[in-house]
Protein backbone atom coordinates (compact mmCIF):
# COMPACT_ATOMS: atom_id res chain seq x y z
CA UNK A 1 0.00 0.00 0.00
CA UNK A 2 1.37 3.41 -0.98
CA UNK A 3 1.12 6.68 0.91
CA UNK A 4 -1.33 7.98 -1.68
CA UNK A 5 -3.51 4.90 -1.21
CA UNK A 6 -3.51 5.62 2.50
CA UNK A 7 -4.41 9.28 1.91
CA UNK A 8 -6.28 9.33 -1.43
CA UNK A 9 -7.53 12.87 -0.91
CA UNK A 10 -3.98 14.14 -1.43
CA UNK A 11 -4.10 13.14 -5.09
CA UNK A 12 -6.14 16.28 -5.73
CA UNK A 13 -3.33 18.41 -4.35
CA UNK A 14 -0.60 17.18 -6.69
CA UNK A 15 1.51 20.11 -7.82
CA UNK A 16 4.37 19.95 -10.33
CA UNK A 17 6.36 22.51 -8.31
CA UNK A 18 6.53 20.33 -5.20
CA UNK A 19 8.54 17.11 -4.97
CA UNK A 20 6.53 14.79 -2.71
CA UNK A 21 9.61 12.69 -2.01
CA UNK A 22 10.96 15.66 -0.04
CA UNK A 23 8.08 17.93 1.03
CA UNK A 24 5.07 16.98 3.18
CA UNK A 25 2.43 15.02 1.30
CA UNK A 26 -0.05 17.88 1.58
CA UNK A 27 2.32 20.55 0.26
CA UNK A 28 1.37 22.58 -2.79
CA UNK A 29 1.83 26.07 -4.24
CA UNK A 30 -1.38 28.10 -4.52
CA UNK A 31 -2.39 30.64 -7.15
CA UNK A 32 -0.63 33.44 -5.27
CA UNK A 33 2.63 31.50 -5.29
CA UNK A 34 2.47 30.71 -1.58
CA UNK A 35 3.67 27.37 -0.26
CA UNK A 36 0.83 25.63 1.59
CA UNK A 37 1.06 22.70 3.99
CA UNK A 38 -1.93 20.96 5.52
CA UNK A 39 -4.13 23.37 3.59
CA UNK A 40 -2.54 26.39 5.32
CA UNK A 41 -0.37 29.01 3.54
CA UNK A 42 3.06 29.31 5.11
CA UNK A 43 2.63 33.09 5.14
CA UNK A 44 -0.33 32.78 7.50
CA UNK A 45 1.66 30.62 9.90
CA UNK A 46 4.56 33.10 9.88
CA UNK A 47 2.18 36.02 10.38
CA UNK A 48 0.63 34.33 13.42
CA UNK A 49 3.72 32.83 15.09
CA UNK A 50 6.67 34.73 13.62
CA UNK A 51 9.86 33.09 12.44
CA UNK A 52 11.73 30.89 12.65
CA UNK A 53 8.92 28.40 13.18
CA UNK A 54 8.81 24.63 12.91
CA UNK A 55 5.72 23.28 11.17
CA UNK A 56 4.60 19.63 11.24
CA UNK A 57 1.92 18.12 9.01
CA UNK A 58 -0.16 15.82 11.20
CA UNK A 59 -1.60 13.80 8.32
CA UNK A 60 1.84 13.22 6.78
CA UNK A 61 3.12 12.00 10.14
CA UNK A 62 0.16 9.65 10.59
CA UNK A 63 0.32 8.38 6.99
CA UNK A 64 3.93 7.27 7.32
CA UNK A 65 3.07 5.24 10.42
CA UNK A 66 0.23 3.62 8.48
CA UNK A 67 2.57 2.88 5.61
CA UNK A 68 4.97 1.00 7.93
CA UNK A 69 2.11 -0.90 9.51
CA UNK A 70 0.75 -1.87 6.10
CA UNK A 71 4.16 -3.02 4.83
CA UNK A 72 5.00 -4.91 8.04
CA UNK A 73 1.62 -6.06 9.42
CA UNK A 74 3.11 -8.72 11.69
CA UNK A 75 5.76 -6.44 13.20
CA UNK A 76 5.43 -4.09 16.16
CA UNK A 77 6.13 -0.48 15.18
CA UNK A 78 7.69 1.87 17.74
CA UNK A 79 7.97 5.60 17.08
CA UNK A 80 11.34 6.95 18.25
CA UNK A 81 10.60 10.04 20.32
CA UNK A 82 14.06 11.57 20.04
CA UNK A 83 13.23 12.54 16.45
CA UNK A 84 10.34 14.81 17.44
CA UNK A 85 8.25 14.75 20.59
CA UNK A 86 5.49 16.76 22.19
CA UNK A 87 2.31 15.74 23.97
CA UNK A 88 0.38 16.02 20.70
CA UNK A 89 2.98 14.13 18.64
CA UNK A 90 3.12 11.30 21.18
CA UNK A 91 -0.66 11.14 21.03
CA UNK A 92 -0.63 10.93 17.22
CA UNK A 93 1.77 7.99 17.31
CA UNK A 94 -0.19 6.14 20.00
CA UNK A 95 -3.52 6.66 18.24
CA UNK A 96 -2.04 5.09 15.09
CA UNK A 97 -1.08 1.99 17.05
CA UNK A 98 2.64 2.70 17.43
CA UNK A 99 4.63 2.21 20.61
CA UNK A 100 6.99 4.95 21.79
CA UNK A 101 10.74 4.92 22.36
CA UNK A 102 11.92 7.37 25.04
CA UNK A 103 15.46 8.42 25.89
CA UNK A 104 15.16 10.40 29.12
CA UNK A 105 12.92 10.99 32.11
CA UNK A 106 11.61 14.14 30.45
CA UNK A 107 10.61 12.29 27.32
CA UNK A 108 8.96 9.72 29.56
CA UNK A 109 7.06 12.54 31.29
CA UNK A 110 5.86 13.87 27.91
CA UNK A 111 4.67 10.40 26.91
CA UNK A 112 2.82 9.92 30.20
CA UNK A 113 1.20 13.35 29.81
CA UNK A 114 -0.05 12.17 26.42
CA UNK A 115 -1.62 9.12 28.09
CA UNK A 116 0.64 6.70 26.23
CA UNK A 117 0.43 3.34 27.96
CA UNK A 118 3.74 2.71 29.80
CA UNK A 119 3.63 -0.92 28.67
CA UNK A 120 3.96 0.36 25.08
CA UNK A 121 7.15 2.30 25.83
CA UNK A 122 10.78 1.28 25.42
CA UNK A 123 13.51 3.08 27.39
CA UNK A 124 16.73 3.65 25.46
CA UNK A 125 20.03 5.31 26.27
CA UNK A 126 23.70 4.38 26.28
CA UNK A 127 24.27 6.06 29.67
CA UNK A 128 21.05 5.83 31.66
CA UNK A 129 21.21 7.36 35.12
CA UNK A 130 19.90 5.73 38.27
CA UNK A 131 17.18 8.39 38.40
CA UNK A 132 16.06 7.58 34.85
CA UNK A 133 15.87 3.89 35.66
CA UNK A 134 13.90 4.67 38.81
CA UNK A 135 11.42 6.75 36.83
CA UNK A 136 11.03 4.07 34.17
CA UNK A 137 10.51 1.29 36.71
CA UNK A 138 8.03 3.39 38.72
CA UNK A 139 6.04 4.18 35.56
CA UNK A 140 5.98 0.54 34.47
CA UNK A 141 7.81 1.00 31.17
CA UNK A 142 7.32 -2.10 29.05
CA UNK A 143 10.94 -2.74 28.10
CA UNK A 144 14.36 -1.35 28.99
CA UNK A 145 17.21 -1.71 26.49
CA UNK A 146 20.42 -2.64 28.32
CA UNK A 147 23.52 -1.21 26.67
CA UNK A 148 26.34 -1.29 29.25
CA UNK A 149 27.67 -3.84 31.78
CA UNK A 150 27.04 -1.71 34.87
CA UNK A 151 23.45 -1.12 33.79
CA UNK A 152 22.65 -4.77 34.45
CA UNK A 153 23.38 -4.49 38.16
CA UNK A 154 22.04 -0.93 38.38
CA UNK A 155 18.66 -1.93 36.99
CA UNK A 156 18.35 -5.28 38.77
CA UNK A 157 18.91 -3.56 42.10
CA UNK A 158 16.04 -1.13 41.53
CA UNK A 159 13.18 -3.48 40.67
CA UNK A 160 11.05 -5.69 42.88
CA UNK A 161 8.94 -7.16 40.13
CA UNK A 162 9.98 -8.75 36.87
CA UNK A 163 11.19 -6.11 34.43
CA UNK A 164 11.22 -7.00 30.74
CA UNK A 165 14.53 -6.07 29.11
CA UNK A 166 16.27 -6.25 25.75
CA UNK A 167 20.02 -6.51 25.31
CA UNK A 168 21.47 -4.35 22.57
CA UNK A 169 23.92 -6.32 20.44
CA UNK A 170 26.29 -5.29 17.67
CA UNK A 171 26.62 -7.76 14.77
CA UNK A 172 29.96 -8.38 13.10
CA UNK A 173 29.30 -6.29 9.99
CA UNK A 174 31.16 -3.76 7.87
CA UNK A 175 31.26 -0.65 10.05
CA UNK A 176 31.73 1.60 7.03
CA UNK A 177 28.38 0.47 5.74
CA UNK A 178 26.27 0.52 8.86
CA UNK A 179 27.51 3.20 11.27
CA UNK A 180 26.26 2.17 14.72
CA UNK A 181 26.59 -1.45 13.66
CA UNK A 182 30.37 -1.04 13.80
CA UNK A 183 32.17 -2.85 16.61
CA UNK A 184 34.21 0.06 18.00
CA UNK A 185 31.46 2.32 19.36
CA UNK A 186 29.61 3.26 22.53
CA UNK A 187 26.40 1.33 21.89
CA UNK A 188 25.58 -2.18 23.07
CA UNK A 189 27.58 -5.41 23.24
CA UNK A 190 29.52 -6.84 20.29
CA UNK A 191 28.72 -10.37 19.21
CA UNK A 192 32.43 -10.76 18.50
CA UNK A 193 34.83 -11.76 21.29
CA UNK A 194 31.98 -13.11 23.42
CA UNK A 195 30.99 -9.72 24.85
CA UNK A 196 27.29 -10.19 24.11
CA UNK A 197 27.35 -13.78 25.36
CA UNK A 198 28.82 -12.68 28.69
CA UNK A 199 26.23 -9.93 29.11
CA UNK A 200 23.40 -12.32 28.26
CA UNK A 201 24.60 -14.76 30.92
CA UNK A 202 24.63 -12.00 33.53
CA UNK A 203 21.11 -10.84 32.62
CA UNK A 204 19.47 -14.27 32.66
CA UNK A 205 20.98 -14.90 36.10
CA UNK A 206 19.28 -11.80 37.56
CA UNK A 207 16.06 -12.84 39.34
CA UNK A 208 14.22 -9.60 38.59
CA UNK A 209 15.22 -9.16 34.93
CA UNK A 210 13.26 -10.92 32.21
CA UNK A 211 15.33 -11.03 29.02
CA UNK A 212 12.73 -11.18 26.25
CA UNK A 213 14.87 -10.44 23.21
CA UNK A 214 17.78 -8.74 21.51
CA UNK A 215 18.00 -5.23 20.11
CA UNK A 216 20.08 -4.29 17.09
CA UNK A 217 20.27 -0.86 15.47
CA UNK A 218 22.55 -0.84 12.45
CA UNK A 219 23.06 2.86 11.83
CA UNK A 220 21.53 6.04 10.43
CA UNK A 221 20.31 6.95 6.95
CA UNK A 222 20.54 3.32 5.82
CA UNK A 223 19.16 2.64 2.36
CA UNK A 224 20.69 -0.81 1.76
CA UNK A 225 18.29 -3.37 3.19
CA UNK A 226 20.79 -6.17 2.56
CA UNK A 227 22.63 -5.44 5.81
CA UNK A 228 19.49 -6.39 7.74
CA UNK A 229 19.54 -9.87 6.25
CA UNK A 230 23.06 -10.60 7.47
CA UNK A 231 22.35 -9.07 10.89
CA UNK A 232 19.26 -11.25 11.30
CA UNK A 233 21.21 -14.38 10.45
CA UNK A 234 23.82 -13.60 13.11
CA UNK A 235 21.27 -12.68 15.77
CA UNK A 236 19.07 -15.75 15.26
CA UNK A 237 22.21 -17.86 15.70
CA UNK A 238 22.82 -16.11 19.04
CA UNK A 239 19.20 -16.64 20.09
CA UNK A 240 19.53 -20.34 19.35
CA UNK A 241 22.70 -20.44 21.46
CA UNK A 242 20.88 -18.74 24.35
CA UNK A 243 18.18 -21.41 24.14
CA UNK A 244 20.71 -24.21 24.17
CA UNK A 245 22.92 -22.78 26.96
CA UNK A 246 20.39 -21.13 29.25
CA UNK A 247 17.09 -22.82 28.34
CA UNK A 248 15.63 -19.37 27.61
CA UNK A 249 13.72 -18.82 24.36
CA UNK A 250 13.95 -15.18 23.32
CA UNK A 251 10.77 -14.07 21.58
CA UNK A 252 11.60 -10.57 20.36
CA UNK A 253 13.99 -9.24 17.71
CA UNK A 254 14.17 -5.45 17.68
CA UNK A 255 15.83 -4.23 14.48
CA UNK A 256 15.89 -0.55 15.43
CA UNK A 257 15.57 2.09 12.74
CA UNK A 258 17.92 4.52 11.02
CA UNK A 259 16.04 4.25 7.72
CA UNK A 260 17.18 6.68 5.03
CA UNK A 261 14.91 9.52 3.95
CA UNK A 262 15.56 11.93 1.06
CA UNK A 263 16.39 15.54 1.87
CA UNK A 264 16.78 16.56 -1.78
CA UNK A 265 15.33 15.21 -5.02
CA UNK A 266 17.04 11.97 -6.01
CA UNK A 267 18.40 11.13 -2.56
CA UNK A 268 18.18 7.41 -1.62
CA UNK A 269 15.33 6.16 0.54
CA UNK A 270 14.68 2.93 2.39
CA UNK A 271 11.44 1.27 1.35
CA UNK A 272 9.44 -0.39 4.16
CA UNK A 273 8.09 -2.87 1.59
CA UNK A 274 11.59 -3.91 0.52
CA UNK A 275 12.70 -4.11 4.15
CA UNK A 276 9.75 -6.38 4.92
CA UNK A 277 10.74 -8.79 2.15
CA UNK A 278 14.37 -8.93 3.36
CA UNK A 279 13.30 -9.52 6.97
CA UNK A 280 10.88 -12.27 6.01
CA UNK A 281 13.41 -14.11 3.84
CA UNK A 282 16.24 -13.87 6.36
CA UNK A 283 14.04 -14.99 9.27
CA UNK A 284 12.62 -17.90 7.34
CA UNK A 285 16.09 -19.13 6.41
CA UNK A 286 17.81 -18.53 9.76
CA UNK A 287 15.00 -19.94 11.89
CA UNK A 288 14.86 -23.08 9.77
CA UNK A 289 18.64 -23.52 9.99
CA UNK A 290 18.62 -23.33 13.80
CA UNK A 291 15.18 -24.89 14.39
CA UNK A 292 14.26 -21.70 16.22
CA UNK A 293 10.71 -20.34 16.56
CA UNK A 294 10.20 -17.15 14.59
CA UNK A 295 10.50 -14.18 16.99
CA UNK A 296 8.29 -11.11 16.94
CA UNK A 297 9.99 -8.34 14.95
CA UNK A 298 10.02 -4.78 16.28
CA UNK A 299 10.82 -1.84 14.00
CA UNK A 300 11.73 1.54 15.48
CA UNK A 301 11.25 4.50 13.16
CA UNK A 302 11.76 8.15 14.05
CA UNK A 303 13.30 10.17 11.24
CA UNK A 304 11.45 8.10 8.62
CA UNK A 305 8.12 9.14 10.17
CA UNK A 306 8.79 12.71 11.25
CA UNK A 307 11.38 14.19 8.87
CA UNK A 308 9.29 14.86 5.78
CA UNK A 309 6.26 15.85 7.84
CA UNK A 310 8.13 18.95 8.95
CA UNK A 311 9.31 22.19 7.41
CA UNK A 312 10.98 25.22 8.98
CA UNK A 313 10.08 28.80 8.05
CA UNK A 314 12.70 31.56 8.07
CA UNK A 315 12.48 35.26 7.22
CA UNK A 316 15.20 36.75 5.01
CA UNK A 317 17.01 39.54 6.86
CA UNK A 318 19.64 40.53 4.34
CA UNK A 319 21.09 39.52 0.97
CA UNK A 320 24.81 39.97 0.35
CA UNK A 321 26.06 39.49 -3.20
CA UNK A 322 29.84 39.14 -3.36
CA UNK A 323 31.35 40.32 -6.69
CA UNK A 324 32.84 37.23 -8.29
CA UNK A 325 31.83 35.16 -5.28
CA UNK A 326 28.85 33.67 -3.55
CA UNK A 327 25.53 35.25 -2.72
CA UNK A 328 24.67 34.97 0.96
CA UNK A 329 21.09 35.06 2.15
CA UNK A 330 20.97 35.62 5.90
CA UNK A 331 17.81 34.61 7.77
CA UNK A 332 16.44 35.12 11.26
CA UNK A 333 17.21 31.56 12.27
CA UNK A 334 20.46 29.73 12.73
CA UNK A 335 22.03 26.29 12.80
CA UNK A 336 20.56 25.61 16.25
CA UNK A 337 17.18 25.48 14.49
CA UNK A 338 18.43 22.77 12.17
CA UNK A 339 20.19 19.42 12.08
CA UNK A 340 21.72 20.40 8.74
CA UNK A 341 25.01 21.71 10.08
CA UNK A 342 25.37 18.70 12.36
CA UNK A 343 24.47 15.92 9.94
CA UNK A 344 25.77 17.47 6.73
CA UNK A 345 22.46 16.72 5.05
CA UNK A 346 21.68 18.73 1.92
CA UNK A 347 18.18 20.07 2.43
CA UNK A 348 15.78 21.58 -0.08
CA UNK A 349 14.90 25.27 0.30
CA UNK A 350 12.06 27.13 -1.42
CA UNK A 351 10.61 30.62 -1.53
CA UNK A 352 7.33 30.39 0.38
CA UNK A 353 5.61 33.74 -0.01
CA UNK A 354 5.35 34.65 -3.69
CA UNK A 355 5.61 33.46 -7.27
CA UNK A 356 9.06 32.27 -8.30
CA UNK A 357 10.41 34.03 -11.42
CA UNK A 358 11.94 31.93 -14.16
CA UNK A 359 15.44 33.17 -13.36
CA UNK A 360 17.19 31.57 -10.38
CA UNK A 361 20.70 31.70 -8.99
CA UNK A 362 22.73 29.62 -6.52
CA UNK A 363 22.82 31.11 -3.02
CA UNK A 364 24.08 30.06 0.40
CA UNK A 365 21.52 30.45 3.16
CA UNK A 366 23.20 31.38 6.43
CA UNK A 367 22.00 31.98 9.96
CA UNK A 368 22.62 34.55 12.63
CA UNK A 369 25.21 32.81 14.81
CA UNK A 370 28.23 34.82 13.72
CA UNK A 371 30.09 31.55 13.23
CA UNK A 372 31.91 30.31 10.15
CA UNK A 373 29.97 27.04 10.11
CA UNK A 374 26.54 28.62 10.42
CA UNK A 375 25.19 27.53 7.03
CA UNK A 376 21.62 26.32 6.72
CA UNK A 377 21.91 25.40 3.04
CA UNK A 378 24.82 25.84 0.62
CA UNK A 379 24.55 26.55 -3.11
CA UNK A 380 20.80 26.10 -3.44
CA UNK A 381 18.81 27.55 -6.34
CA UNK A 382 16.56 30.42 -5.26
CA UNK A 383 14.99 33.33 -7.18
CA UNK A 384 17.60 35.75 -8.46
CA UNK A 385 15.56 38.64 -7.06
CA UNK A 386 15.39 37.27 -3.52
CA UNK A 387 15.21 40.13 -1.05
CA UNK A 388 14.84 40.98 2.65
CA UNK A 389 11.38 40.16 3.94
CA UNK A 390 10.95 37.04 1.79
CA UNK A 391 9.86 33.89 3.56
CA UNK A 392 11.90 30.72 3.04
CA UNK A 393 10.83 27.16 3.79
CA UNK A 394 13.33 24.36 4.43
CA UNK A 395 11.99 20.87 3.69
CA UNK A 396 12.59 17.65 5.60
CA UNK A 397 13.14 19.28 8.98
CA UNK A 398 10.60 17.36 11.03
CA UNK A 399 13.23 15.20 12.74
CA UNK A 400 16.02 16.36 15.08
CA UNK A 401 15.18 20.07 15.13
CA UNK A 402 12.70 21.00 17.82
CA UNK A 403 13.99 18.00 19.75
CA UNK A 404 17.67 18.94 19.69
CA UNK A 405 18.20 22.62 18.93
CA UNK A 406 20.20 24.35 21.69
CA UNK A 407 19.69 27.98 22.67
CA UNK A 408 22.87 29.15 20.96
CA UNK A 409 23.44 32.84 21.71
CA UNK A 410 20.35 32.47 23.93
CA UNK A 411 18.03 33.02 20.96
CA UNK A 412 15.57 30.47 22.34
CA UNK A 413 13.68 27.57 20.82
CA UNK A 414 11.23 28.30 17.97
CA UNK A 415 7.61 27.19 18.32
CA UNK A 416 6.24 23.95 16.90
CA UNK A 417 3.01 24.40 14.94
CA UNK A 418 0.79 21.54 13.78
CA UNK A 419 -1.25 21.77 10.58
CA UNK A 420 -4.09 19.61 9.29
CA UNK A 421 -7.28 20.05 7.26
CA UNK A 422 -6.76 23.75 6.64
CA UNK A 423 -6.23 24.57 10.31
CA UNK A 424 -3.15 25.23 12.41
CA UNK A 425 -2.46 25.30 16.12
CA UNK A 426 0.57 25.77 18.34
CA UNK A 427 1.87 22.51 19.79
CA UNK A 428 4.86 23.98 21.65
CA UNK A 429 5.15 27.73 22.15
CA UNK A 430 8.22 29.81 21.41
CA UNK A 431 10.76 30.05 24.23
CA UNK A 432 10.60 33.53 25.74
CA UNK A 433 12.93 35.85 27.62
CA UNK A 434 10.78 35.20 30.69
CA UNK A 435 11.56 31.49 30.34
CA UNK A 436 15.26 32.29 30.18
CA UNK A 437 15.28 34.59 33.21
CA UNK A 438 13.08 32.29 35.30
CA UNK A 439 15.91 29.74 35.28
CA UNK A 440 18.63 32.27 36.15
CA UNK A 441 19.01 32.20 39.93
CA UNK A 442 20.95 35.50 39.94
CA UNK A 443 18.01 37.42 38.49
CA UNK A 444 16.17 39.40 41.20
CA UNK A 445 12.80 38.34 39.79
CA UNK A 446 13.58 34.67 40.43
CA UNK A 447 14.51 35.48 44.04
CA UNK A 448 11.24 37.30 44.56
CA UNK A 449 9.34 34.42 42.98
CA UNK A 450 11.06 32.02 45.38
Amino acid sequence: MTLFELLPSLRHGLNPHVDRAVWPLSAYVDEAGRLCVGGVPATEIAAEFGSPTHVVDEEDFRARIRCYRAALPDAELVYVGKALLSVAVAGWAASEGAGLGVYSSRQLAIALAADVAPADMILHGNAKTAAELDDAVAAGVGRVVIETPNEIGLLSGRVRRRQRVLLRVVPDLDGGAVGTGALDQKFGFALAQGLAAGAIKRVVNQPWLDLVGLHCRLGSQLSDTGVYGEAIRQIIAVMAEVRDRHQVVLTELNLGGGHAVPYASGDPELSPRTLAAVIDGALRSACAEHSFPRPKVVIEAGRAIAARAGITLYRVITVKRQPGGRTFVAVDGDMSDSRIAISGSRHTVALANRHVPTETAPVTVVGRHCGAGDEIAAEVELPADIRPGDLLAVAGTGAYLQATGPSFNLVGQPPLVGVADGRFHELVRRETVADLLARDCSWHGSRRAG
